[in-house]
């Protein structure tokens, strides 16, 4: 092949890959998570796409589960895409792999959500707890009751 026809397919090559809208660049979320006051029970971190259950239903995120640590605990997140993203992180002392509230809807467990928010009386809001994803990225997050 003459190195003109070789140069032209490269340059169509790449030009539809950059033209192509399903290129996506999957990162990694690492999750430092302290507060943490006893090494009881485990420790969930679940990653919410959208404000779908955020942040009390793990059933509509992807969750990690790891042995609870005073130390800390690292959860990480593979190939996350670019966006928009809240998570939400629990100690779970009775093994039920969510957060225990009592009867006013108040967690009875140490939790946490991305960007620290704690509003009062009532549930941290998607919006508030957001952030962006794009490219590896890494955020604290405190637990406390």
């Amino acid at each position: 092949m003459k190195p003109t026809l070789v140069r032209a397919a490269s340059t169509r090559v790449i030009a539809m890959l950059l033209a192509s809208p399903t290129i996506c660049v999957a990162a990694t979320l690492t999750i430092n998570v302290s507060g943490i006051a006893e090494s009881l029970g485990e420790i969930g971190c679940a990653l919410f796409k959208n404000a779908d259950g955020f942040p009390m239903d793990n059933a509509k995120a992807t969750q990690i589960w790891l042995r609870a640590d005073s130390k800390g605990v690292v959860c990480t997140f593979q190939d996350v895409t670019e966006g928009s993203y809240a998570v939400g992180v629990s100690q779970d002392f009775n093994g039920n792999k969510k957060v225990d509230t009592n009867f006013v809807g108040i967690p009875t467990e140490p939790w946490g959500t991305s960007n620290n928010v704690r509003p009062t009386l009532r549930a941290p809001r998607f919006d508030e707890a957001s952030f962006k994803v794009s490219g590896d990225t890494k955020i604290d997050i405190k637990v406390a009751k």
